[in-house]
């Protein structure tokens, strides 16, 4: 869609924009799954959805990565890439979606018509239970505090979402990755996260059994995080009528 192109916008709205991305590294077959139910509740006929189509700009692209998932790579792209290293230079050639959707999130920050507020990363992991995001450092406490509201609304949200594995971090290795690339480049009013979730399961709060992680159960934490922006920008009260469960997709 053209930048202008905001037309599920209730008029005279505001055009927030959330960008979400997954699937960087082929491997990570989760991070599509939660992408897909991002979008497939986004779609739908949900009250929740309705409102936030009402309010807020989506740009989601499902698969960074897709040379690499073609080929049955496990973090590379067809050249050999880890692109998740290369957001500060993406090279047009090698790295050409890490190049383009670039150009897209600056074009948008540069748009005074735009605020990008969101910008996600999902992805999997192969060691961590649960869905845990990793978020930046800042000097100033206040930005720190506020970057850490919405994965606090989403613990509230998923059961399968841990807050206190969620981490904020500035390591130098994780220095070409989009949440910290972006982090660094946008202003204190985006927040930039990468959301993990693990290949194989998840604790739930106050047990210590682990409960296994299914294709359905990857969607259900897709639909929490849609529905956690109703509470983060407090939307609430404009959902009509009694407020149904997030539905199954797919």
């Amino acid at each position: 869609l053209p930048l202008s192109a905001a037309a599920n916008l209730r008029p005279g709205a505001e055009q927030k924009v959330v960008f979400i991305t997954a699937r960087v590294h082929p491997g990570e077959t989760p991070s599509s799954f939660v992408c897909q139910g991002i979008i497939d509740f986004l779609v739908s006929h949900h009250p929740i959805a309705k409102v936030l189509r009402d309010h807020l700009v989506f740009k989601i692209a499902p698969m960074l990565n897709p040379d690499g998932v073609y080929l049955g790579n496990y973090r590379c792209s067809l050249m050999g890439f880890d692109l998740n290293r290369h957001w500060a230079n993406p090279s047009p050639w090698a790295h050409p979606t890490l190049h383009g959707v670039k150009e897209l999130i600056i074009d948008m920050y540069n748009n005074p018509k735009i605020n990008l507020e969101f910008y996600i990363d999902i992805h999997a992991h192969s060691t961590m239970m649960n869905g845990f995001m990793y978020g930046n450092i800042f000097e100033d406490e206040e930005r720190f505090q506020r970057q850490a509201v919405f994965p606090k609304l989403l613990c509230q949200n998923a059961e399968d979402f841990s807050y206190s594995s969620t981490s904020f971090n500035r390591d130098a290795v994780k220095a070409g990755t989009g949440r910290r690339f972006l982090g660094g480049l946008l202003n204190d009013t985006s927040y930039c996260y990468t959301l993990e979730v693990s290949f194989y399961s998840y604790i739930l709060s106050g047990t210590a059994s682990a409960v296994p992680y299914t294709e359905e159960a990857y969607m259900k934490l897709g639909r929490n995080v849609a529905r956690t922006f109703l509470d983060y920008y407090r939307l609430n009260s404009l959902v009509e009528g009694p407020l149904a469960p997030t539905p199954k997709t797919r």
